[in-house]
């Protein structure tokens, strides 16, 4: 793997990568590297420290100030975009989602870089129900600051012929709410909503960055426009409580609840509940065959077969102390 210059290292620009997907494509990366790959990854990092490897160019600069990004795209062949604020108030949510992924344009046009993907969310087309929804088919409609924001990020990528993709739920080391979440349903509720007839996308970090990587790294272009990102598969809610049950030692409600009489078992007052219960009883799968076929990735097991691998790392994380057993459900609904 060359860039422009033929015996040049090719370099990926490569933003968000001390986050919780982030770093698994960092890893991903930088194996490929390892693998002889001729691959420098540009690093850009707000605070966090980068880890110490000769394929890294660490980059100090914040989406938030377009002032630190000038020149972070010299040289750069692809950028991979992973870097977004999920948290704070809409003039920061703005600031960096939609404006800080302008300057990013801005300063990858004006090196010649044209290859750009970023990492987005189907939270941008709102809480559903989604059944089966394609890349074509889907109707943006997001309901809070931070999809917003990411979709107007995701639209000035999309003008500009770049790549978006949308994962729904992604699992694996690092995860702080998906299956956090579903521990507090375990945990709190008597019985499980609707019966968990509801079916999720969802898929690993671990299989998620792969498909990432082989974009950035892929000599042809990505593709311009949407790709969804989960396995295949979708999930019931009552079988993805029920593995997560089963491999942490949790006990499965077995009562069928409406989801009005699933709220009392949940803090009153708590809008985070309220949300908990949309997600175990809305419908939220998206079409993702694209993804795979464009790749050339598989897709992995499916979170039935594969979550037992991340339930030790599960295990010892939501031991830690101080952690708010709602933590998990904050961000599962736009």
């Amino acid at each position: 793997m060359t860039g422009p210059g033929g015996d040049q290292p090719r370099t990926v620009l490569l933003t968000g990568g001390t986050g919780f997907i982030g770093s698994h494509v960092l890893a991903g990366l930088l194996a490929a590297a390892d693998r002889g790959a001729r691959l420098r990854v540009r690093l850009l990092a707000h605070t966090a420290a980068p880890p110490a490897h000769p394929a890294i160019e660490p980059w100090t600069g914040d989406l938030a100030d377009p002032a630190t990004l000038r020149g972070v795209c010299a040289g750069v062949s692809r950028v991979l975009h992973l870097g977004s604020l999920i948290t704070g108030d809409e003039d920061r949510l703005q600031a960096v989602n939609a404006v800080g992924t302008s300057a990013l344009l801005g300063e990858a046009r004006a090196a010649g870089s044209r290859s750009f993907v970023r990492l987005s969310t189907t939270a941008v087309y709102g809480p559903g129900p989604h059944r089966g929804v394609t890349e074509e088919t889907a109707v943006p409609g997001p309901k809070s600051a931070v999809s917003c924001s990411r979709l107007a990020g995701d639209a000035q990528v999309l003008a500009a012929s770049g790549t978006v993709v949308r994962p729904h739920l992604v699992y694996g080391r690092g995860d702080t709410w998906v299956v956090p979440a579903a521990v507090t349903a375990l945990r709190l509720l008597p019985g499980l909503p609707d019966d968990g007839r509801a079916r999720v996308s969802l898929v690993s970090a671990d299989d998620l960055a792969k498909a990432l990587v082989a974009l950035a790294l892929d000599e042809a272009e990505p593709p311009a426009g949407v790709l969804h990102a989960a396995h295949p598969e979708p999930v019931s809610v009552r079988a993805m409580l029920s593995r997560v049950a089963g491999e942490l030692s949790l006990p499965l409600p077995e009562q069928a609840l409406t989801a009005d009489e699933a709220l009392p078992g949940l803090p009153v007052g708590d809008e985070r509940a309220l949300r908990l219960i949309r997600f175990l009883t809305t419908d939220a799968w998206f079409d993702s065959r694209l993804l795979w076929r464009t790749t050339g990735v598989h897709p992995g097991a499916g979170f039935l077969a594969g979550f037992p691998a991340h339930a030790p790392w599960y295990r010892e994380s939501l031991r830690l102390p101080g952690s708010s057993i709602l933590s998990g459900a904050r961000r599962l609904a736009p």
